[in-house]
This record gives C-alpha cells, sequence and structure tokens, in this order.
C-alpha cells in the first residue's frame, strides 16, 4: 500500500469514527456501555481491515478516549469515578488490539499464499518455456529474465564455466558491451558466493554459506551478487545479480532467488553439455569424412604404385642403380596404403575373420618368418610354456599374424639398438597371452589408450620411425574382430609390454578339427 492510499484511508475511517460517535451522542442517554463498545468495535475492525494493523490499532486507540470522554460519567472529562468502568475500557482496548494484531496476521498469511501461489505459477511457467525452448541459451534467458524480474534488480547473468575461463552465455537486459568482472573467476573455481560492495571492494563468502550473509548492512551497501551454480557437486557457472534492492530482499524474495538459482544451474549445464554434443557431433562428421577420404585415397593409390613398381623395374634391367631405391619406397608406400586399406575396411565392418582351433606354435612360427630379416642382426627371442605344452585356441590364424607382426614391429621401431625383443606365451584363465616385449622409452602416462587410435604417434616416437600411426589401431580392431583384445603395461624395469588376449581351446578340439579336416 503506497502513503497516499494510506493517508486517504487513514482520512476515512477518522471520518467515519467521528460521525459513529456524533450519531451515538445523538442518542446517549437510550445507549448501554455495551452498545457503544460494539459500535467501536466494529469501527476499529473496518479500519483494521481496509488499512492494516497501524490504523486498526490508532482508532482503538482514539475510540478509547471517545469512549472515556463521551459516554463514561462524568462526562465529557477523562475521569472515571467508578471502577467497573475500568473494565470495560481495559476490556475494549484489549479486544480491539487484539482483533487488530489477528486480523493483520491473517492478512499477512493470505498476502504471503498469493505470493507463493504466484511463485509455483511464475515457476510452472517458467519450467514449461524452458522445456520448450529450442535452444539450451534461449531456455537459460528466460531464467535469468524471470530472476531479473522477480529480484527487482538492474541486470542478472549467467557465466558459464569453461576450461580457460568463465564466459557470458545470458544476460538481461541484453548488452553486447558486457565484460567477465574479475570476482567469477575466483567463485567458479572455489564454488563459493561472493559481494561486489558498491565502493569497489569485495566480500568473499565460504562453500555453502548463506547468501543474506553477504548482503548484511555493515559498511558499504551490496552492489551486486554473484552465486556459484552446481550441479552434482560441481560449479558449472555463475549467476551475478546487480542492484541496489539486494540488502531489502524478504525472506520469500531469497528463496524463490535460491530456487530460480538451481533452475539457472541447469540451464548452465544443458548448456554446457549442447556444446559437448556439437563438437562430439563435429568431431563423428570428421571421422566420417576422414574415413571415405582413406578409403577413397587408397584405391586410388594402387594403380599409379603398380606403374611405378613397373618402370623401377624397368630402369633396374638398364642398369640404374636408382631403380631399387625406388622398388623400396614404393613397396613401403604399398604397405602404407595396404594399412589405410585395411583401417577403412575394419571400420566399416567389411571384415569377417574366419575363427578356427590353431596352435599358438603355427601363429609364434609365422610371425617370426614373416619379421625374420626386416632388422637386420637385431634379436627376436620367442620364449615357449617351460613345461613343453601344446597351447591352441579359437582364432582367425592370418589376421592373428598380422597382429603379432604388428606388434613385433612396433617394439623393433621404438627398442634401441642392440637390445633384444622377447615374446612370450602363457595360458591363464581360459585365455591365451601372447606378450611382446621391449626396452624402449615407454608410453607417456596418460597416452595409454590414444596409442590405439589411428594416426596417433607418441612424443617419444623418433622422427625417422616410418611409423603412419596405423600399426597399434589396426591390431586392435584385428584383435576386437576374432574376440580378442591388445593391451598396454609398462615394465617395471623400463620398456613396454604389449599383449595379445585370445580365446583358449582344449586338445581335444585341436584332434576333432584335425579328424574333420581328414574326413573331408
Amino acid at each position: 500500500m503506497t502513503e497516499t492510499s494510506r493517508l486517504r484511508q487513514a482520512v476515512t475511517w477518522t471520518l467515519v469514527l467521528a460521525g459513529s460517535t456524533a450519531v451515538m451522542l445523538a442518542f446517549r442517554a437510550d445507549l448501554d456501555k455495551a452498545h457503544v463498545s460494539l459500535v467501536f468495535l466494529l469501527i476499529v475492525l473496518g479500519a483494521s481491515s481496509a488499512g492494516g494493523r497501524i490504523l486498526g490499532l490508532f482508532v482503538a486507540g482514539a475510540s478509547f478516549l471517545l469512549f472515556d470522554w463521551f459516554f463514561l460519567r462524568p462526562y465529557n472529562t477523562l475521569t472515571i469515578t467508578n471502577p467497573l468502568d475500568w473494565v470495560v475500557l481495559i476490556t475494549f482496548l484489549v479486544t480491539g488490539a487484539v482483533a487488530a494484531q489477528l486480523l493483520h496476521r491473517e492478512q499477512e498469511s493470505a498476502r504471503r499464499a498469493r505470493e507463493r501461489t504466484g511463485d509455483v505459477d511464475r515457476l510452472a511457467a517458467l519450467g514449461a518455456e524452458a522445456l520448450s525452448a529450442a535452444r539450451a541459451e534461449d531456455a537459460l534467458a528466460a531464467v535469468v529474465a524471470m530472476i531479473r524480474s522477480t529480484t527487482a534488480t538492474e541486470s542478472c547473468g549467467v557465466y558459464l564455466s569453461d576450461a580457460a575461463s568463465p564466459r557470458l552465455v545470458a544476460v538481461s537486459p541484453p548488452d553486447e558491451s558486457a565484460t567477465v568482472p574479475a570476482l567469477v573467476d575466483w567463485v567458479a573455481r572455489e564454488g563459493a558466493p561472493a559481494a561486489e560492495m558498491d565502493d569497489g571492494t569485495s566480500r568473499l563468502g565460504t562453500r555453502g554459506a548463506a547468501l543474506r550473509t553477504l548482503t548484511v548492512p555493515a559498511g558499504p551497501l551490496v552492489h551486486a551478487l554473484l552465486i556459484p551454480l552446481a550441479v552434482r557437486a560441481q560449479t558449472v557457472g555463475v549467476l551475478r545479480v546487480a542492484g541496489d534492492r539486494l540488502a531489502t530482499l524478504d525472506d520469500a524474495r531469497w528463496r524463490f532467488l535460491d530456487a530460480l538459482s538451481y533452475y539457472a544451474a541447469l540451464g548452465a549445464e544443458r548448456v554446457r553439455l549442447a556444446a559437448a554434443a556439437a563438437h562430439v557431433e563435429a568431431l563423428r562428421d570428421a571421422d566420417r569424412l576422414k574415413d571415405a577420404l582413406i578409403a577413397s585415397v587408397s584405391h586410388d593409390l594402387r594403380t599409379p604404385l603398380t606403374t611405378i613398381k613397373a618402370l623401377a623395374h624397368d630402369l633396374g634391367a638398364l642398369g640404374d642403380e636408382r631403380s631399387q631405391v625406388i622398388e623400396e619406397q614404393a613397396d613401403r608406400l604399398n604397405r602404407f596404403v595396404g594399412d589405410l586399406l585395411d583401417l577403412s575396411r575394419l571400420t566399416a565392418g567389411a571384415l569377417h575373420p574366419r575363427i578356427e582351433v590353431n596352435a599358438v606354435d603355427d601363429l609364434l612360427s609365422a610371425a617370426v618368418q614373416e619379421t625374420e630379416g626386416r632388422f637386420g642382426d637385431r634379436a627376436l627371442q620367442v620364449q615357449l610354456p617351460p613345461d613343453g605344452e601344446l597351447l591352441v585356441g579359437r582364432f582367425d590364424l592370418a589376421l592373428s599374424v598380422r597382429v603379432l607382426v604388428n606388434l613385433i614391429e612396433n617394439a623393433f621401431k621404438y627398442a634401441p639398438a642392440g637390445t633384444p625383443i622377447n615374446v612370450t606365451v602363457h595360458r591363464a584363465h581360459g585365455r591365451l597371452l601372447v606378450t611382446v616385449l621391449d626396452r624402449g622409452p615407454g608410453i607417456p602416462a596418460g597416452e595409454e589408450e590414444r596409442i590405439f587410435t589411428p594416426f596417433y604417434r607418441p612424443p617419444s616416437a623418433p622422427p625417422d620411425a616410418g611409423s603412419a600411426g596405423l600399426g597399434l589401431a589396426i591390431a586392435r580392431r584385428m584383435a576386437e574382430a576374432q574376440g580378442g583384445t591388445i593391451s598396454y603395461a609398462r615394465r617395471p624395469e623400463g620398456g613396454s609390454a604389449f599383449t595379445l588376449t585370445l580365446t583358449a581351446a582344449a586338445i581335444a578340439d585341436a584332434a576333432r578339427t584335425a579328424a574333420t579336416f581328414v574326413k573331408s
């Protein structure tokens, strides 16, 4: 109620009191004290209902004096000769005051109920608007606008906690020149509220502290309040509310601000997840384009490579010594093209392994034969089970040989010269474990899984390793295509251990397979 309305109500009920008193004076001889008390009490209730508690108490006090002056003997004086009249007056005054107070309490309860109903309606409307918003930024903008209108502050903004620094994602009213205050970074990092004072100083809170503690009117007034926005105990953003009315917010407004802060936190998290999803989708598109490009280029490179090798062979027949270098580089490029073709087939799911029961000895001997002579006099040591047990498994022999050869070649590329490469094999828990061990620099911490992604080379790789970063990626995908895995472990004494895990089988299975082959 405005000051003008209060003054109008005071004048109105004063006139009502004066008029009622004048009417009762005309019939004073016929009126009982109870009649006068009831009339004045009705006026007190009417004034309290229309003008509030203060006006009701004022009318009750004025009625008390008028009752004594005009309607209690001796008239026209405040002197009371009958002690029982004190009981009447005190009872009237107490009844009027209590009635005014009770009516005020009920009016306040009704007002708070209307406010809560309005808050619920606004929250429901905000939730519907946020859910129907096509873009996460639009939903967050609706939350920010609601916070600003509810708190009647000058501006409201939400800053998203990025890895580099917080950035403004929603502000009301719109302001293209808005910058990120320095205090926002502290709130995002510490997860605690803070306040900007009107004298340029800052007031820092603690994690979990009540917001109202920062707005206590001691010293300079609060100009802006910064609230951490947390989802699942993680700070995802900062809400900044600026205005001179923060210190005058009542309990209901503070509770509503807390509720809307959670809406803002969910909105900020939605914006962050939407950005992450867009980034992931962009990476997927790039990966699909890369796979299509690899498949196309790989096929197109085969024909010119065949021509180059044929011309190099003709040059060699003419005695040109450079033909050998050309053929070696063409073979190297041909292997690279083959890796690209294998990668594209594995990615497209076009590789169908032929799972059969095979002896591990056959796998090892084929891998040794494949790599023999490629690395000069460097030693490749194969260690079989010491008890002489014949190990068999269910796997595609050709694919498994490719996998093991890739692991051995990788070890030779990165291990220091003069150090041997060891291959061990054993059976455990129904699985065959073939491990290739080297004395190389190993893989940096945190890069253990990245080495199995296409085109990745560790920072420790020598520039002349002659690798495009496809060997391990192809090896893992070939292993997984036949139900196996490849894992990496750092050796305690230095170096790397790559383990190919395949499904083991029993000797009886191998015997049945051989018998079936003979019968056929």
